[in-house]
């Protein structure tokens, strides 16, 4: 990717992450860069190839994640990598809430096909669950579904992940002793 392709590709990715496809707008992103509406036109053609654009650069921080994600060692490891890769999620939440578009729904699956291998070593360690890894990686399909329900660019930050983990922690550890998942008042 050319440099002049690469910063519209980053200032729409953000975007992107932060307002979904809506954010989208040609003007503001002209303005963000620099540059003026016709050289997005001459680079992109229109708004679908742009934001197929984005999907293929989202594919591939995603597999920048995925290496990063299987070399923690610890959950401090894993938010460090959360953290610097903030945008990227809140992109891959993006594509959630609007997969009724197949393009967003193609790339979100495969998001997630790229990150759960890398993700399940660490992630078992720390849910505790290092001697069932069918349990930990159902476990991770399900909070992933609720992680990105939940993330926005305000709580996105250390601290409610180490609560969100902590929580999930806990959820597993009542469910190893009681072999029932606890409901939300906490009761069995």
């Amino acid at each position: 990717m050319k440099a002049i392709e690469k910063s519209w590709v980053k200032a729409g990715y953000h975007s992107f992450a932060l307002e979904g496809p809506n954010g989208l707008k040609i003007e503001r992103l002209s303005r963000e860069v620099g540059k003026n509406k016709s050289s997005f036109y001459h680079l992109f053609a229109d708004l679908e190839v742009f934001t197929n654009f984005l999907l293929e650069f989202h594919l591939e921080q995603t597999h920048v994640i995925a290496e990063k994600e299987s070399k923690c060692n610890d959950l401090e490891d894993l938010v460090t990598v959360l953290i610097d890769h903030k945008i990227d999620l809140l992109f891959n939440r993006q594509l959630r809430i609007h997969r009724e578009n197949q393009s967003f729904e193609k790339c979100f699956l495969k998001s997630y096909e790229i990150t759960l291998p890398s993700m399940i070593p660490i992630w078992a360690t720390i849910i505790d669950l290092k001697e069932d890894s069918y349990l930990a990686e159902l476990v991770l399909q399900l909070s992933l579904e609720n992680f990105f329900l939940q993330i926005t660019h305000e709580n996105l930050n250390p601290d409610w992940l180490h609560g969100y983990f902590h929580s999930i922690k806990k959820m597993v550890e009542q469910f190893k002793k009681t072999r029932s998942v606890p409901s939300l008042d906490g009761n069995v």
